[in-house]
């Protein structure tokens, strides 16, 4: 376990949501201290490029694996669905920091070239994608949906700096050390696509915008009038795939 303040058990008691569910055949990632993550691996394309999704929180990776996967199969797509320690029929407990070290383990044990992979991150799962493409800074694409701008916001309406013995400068210094997405993003210079809705009212649409400034690539940037924060793709299902394969093809992922 990283030594951070962000790891701290209070943090991972109000920050996290996890739930617990079984599927069968899971993708198994192997992270150390007896940390397993279960995940799962839709192969239907050998050779073709992966999308490497990271739910939000409160979401597990079964809640994906029928509508969703299908629809990235159909596209012509491989789907791997990561898993957080903790969630789903993981082991382990969240800890902010070390699941960025998962994100690597992850990432690894896919066992693709950077190039063939294709990060998407939901809400929480952008803190998650965003780090993976800074470790990873070959990947063929990256996908933001819901994305979280600035971590600090969301993790001080949870929890308060004294009680966890910390100043609220020692955690803004905390969160620039391990999860600055401004900072990560310089380093990417791969196409981006940023989903996000106008209505949002966890985490507001200014995010997205600020996330797409920070791009150093050819970003793409789309704003749904309909939907929020929890029911962006199951109202905005049409526009949003439509979006999704458009951002592949134009970009020749």
């Amino acid at each position: 376990m990283h030594e951070s303040i962000l790891n701290h058990p209070l943090i991972s008691e109000r920050y996290f949501f996890p739930r617990k569910a079984r599927f069968p055949d899971p993708f198994w990632v192997e992270c150390g201290n007896e940390v397993r993550l279960g995940c799962y691996y839709r192969q239907g394309h050998p050779g073709g490029k992966t999308i490497v999704h990271f739910h939000g929180n409160g979401e597990i990776v079964s809640d994906y694996m029928t509508d969703f996967a299908a629809v990235i199969d159909s596209m012509g797509y491989n789907c791997f669905l990561a898993e957080y320690r903790g969630y789903g029929m993981s082991t382990g407990t969240p800890a902010m920091v070390d699941m960025l070290w998962d994100v690597e383990q992850v990432i690894r044990a896919i066992n693709e070239p950077p190039e063939n992979l294709i990060l998407f991150g939901r809400s929480l799962g952008s803190i998650y994608a965003i780090h993976g493409a800074w470790r990873f800074p070959k990947v063929a694409g990256l996908i933001l949906e819901s994305g979280i701008a600035n971590p600090l916001e969301r993790l001080l309406i949870r929890v308060h700096p004294e009680e966890i013995g910390a100043t609220a400068e020692r955690m803004a210094n905390a969160i620039n050390q391990y999860i600055s997405n401004g900072y990560k993003l310089a380093y990417y210079e791969g196409p981006m696509l940023i989903l996000h809705t106008k209505f949002d009212g966890l985490v507001d649409v200014s995010h997205a915008h600020l996330l797409y400034r920070w791009s150093c690539g050819p970003a793409t940037l789309k704003i749904f009038d309909q939907g929020d924060h929890n029911t962006i793709l199951q109202v905005n299902s049409h526009a949003y795939y439509k979006a999704l394969q458009g951002f592949l093809r134009e970009n020749g992922i």
